[in-house]
C-alpha cells in the first residue's frame, strides 16, 4: 500500500467518523429547543450532508486510481518491477548514509 492509499483511506475514515459523531449529536440534540439551536443544528446538517458526498466522491477517485494503477501494473509488469527495485534500492542508499 502506497503512502498515497493509505493517506486517502485514512481521510475517508476520518471523513466518516466525523459525520457519524455529527449525526449522533445531531440526534442527541433533537429536544433542544431555541432559534439560535435550531440553527446550527440545520448547519450541521447541511455540513454532514456535504461531508458524506465529499467522502463519497473521494472513495470514487481512490478506486478508480487504484484501478488505474493495477491496469498499468498487469501492463507493463517487468518495467514496474524495476522502477519499485529502483526507488527501493534509492530509499535504501538514502536511508544508510550518514
Amino acid at each position: 500500500m502506497s503512502a498515497n492509499e493509505f493517506s486517502t483511506e485514512k481521510l475517508v475514515a476520518d471523513l466518516k467518523r466525523i459525520v457519524r459523531d455529527s449525526e449522533d449529536l445531531l440526534s442527541a440534540t433533537t429536544g433542544t429547543v431555541g432559534e439560535k439551536a435550531q440553527e446550527v443544528r440545520e448547519r450541521l446538517s447541511e455540513t454532514v450532508e456535504s461531508a458524506r458526498r465529499a467522502c463519497s466522491k473521494l472513495e470514487e477517485k481512490a478506486v478508480e486510481g487504484a484501478k488505474a494503477t493495477d491496469k498499468v501494473i498487469r501492463d507493463h509488469p517487468y518495467q514496474s518491477l524495476g522502477i519499485a527495485f529502483g526507488v527501493g534500492l534509492l530509499v535504501g542508499v538514502l536511508v544508510t548514509r550518514k
